[in-house]
């Protein structure tokens, strides 16, 4: 027997699944993670079972004959056919390859990454402690990257106290001002942030610069997607005001 096909429970005459609570787990998206464990899917089942006790008494009372009901089932089936007919309107859509590229030529200025930095720093928890590690560097005792290894109670001390590259905004606000205004090979600091005290040290700075198709393609290709949607859905209208009249009062 397929798991998800076990009867979980029996309303009347209708039967609850694990796949119909897995369905309904899957239609909240990313709410539904926090259902997917023991207790959300007992809850899930429960409310499962609820809605088909209401749909029971409706079904016996026939509220759907019901004057009020059955204009709001107007209204919702309006609306589901207005959507439907965009969907229907933009369906035939498609984008090509030459038109992403065509895109991405048109606009290359535009399509740039920003400046990043490839920085290392030593963090230790007290002003003196910064300044007189500071000092045996530049009076050359110690390089930058043995006195990190030594000292920076930051994990990167394994790796010389190297960060890596990184853009502006991925550091808390007092590094990234400090780094971003450095110059190549130098060494600054202290610097104190949430953590403690920076000495930092700016490896590589590099300038923004073209961002490489292959690399941004994917967006771009839903970029030119949603705008050729867009000329279609207005095409569509237009078309539409020449058949059915429209008058504004």
């Amino acid at each position: 027997m397929d798991m998800n096909s076990k009867i979980l429970a029996k309303v009347d005459t209708t039967v609850i699944t694990e796949a119909d609570v897995d369905a309904t787990i899957a239609a909240l998206g990313q709410r539904g993670e926090a259902y997917n464990n023991p207790q959300g899917r007992k809850a899930v089942l429960e409310q499962l079972i609820n809605k088909n006790l209401l749909l029971c008494e409706a079904k016996k009372n026939l509220y759907e004959y019901d004057p009020k009901f059955k204009a709001e089932l107007a209204k919702i089936k309006d609306e589901m056919l207005a959507n439907f007919a965009i969907e229907k309107a933009i369906s035939g859509v498609k984008v090509t390859d030459d038109e992403i590229k065509a895109f991405y030529e048109e606009h290359k200025a535009e399509l740039v990454g920003g400046e990043t930095v490839d920085a290392s720093h030593i963090l230790v928890d007290s002003e003196d402690k910064a300044k007189e590690i500071l000092a045996e560097i530049n009076e050359g005792k110690i390089s930058f990257e043995d006195a990190a290894k030594q000292n920076s109670s930051c994990p990167s001390s394994q790796n010389g106290g190297s960060l890596g590259e990184f853009a502006r905004g991925q550091m808390v606000p007092e590094f990234d001002k400090a780094v971003f205004e450095m110059a190549e090979g130098e060494i600054t600091g202290p610097v104190q942030t949430q953590f403690g005290y920076h000495l930092i040290k700016l490896n590589k700075k590099n300038e923004a610069k073209e961002i490489p198709f292959e690399e941004i393609k994917p967006q771009l290709s839903q970029k030119v997607l949603s705008d050729k949607q867009q000329a279609a859905y207005a095409s569509k209208l237009n078309q539409l005001k020449i058949l059915f009249p429209v008058d504004t009062f």
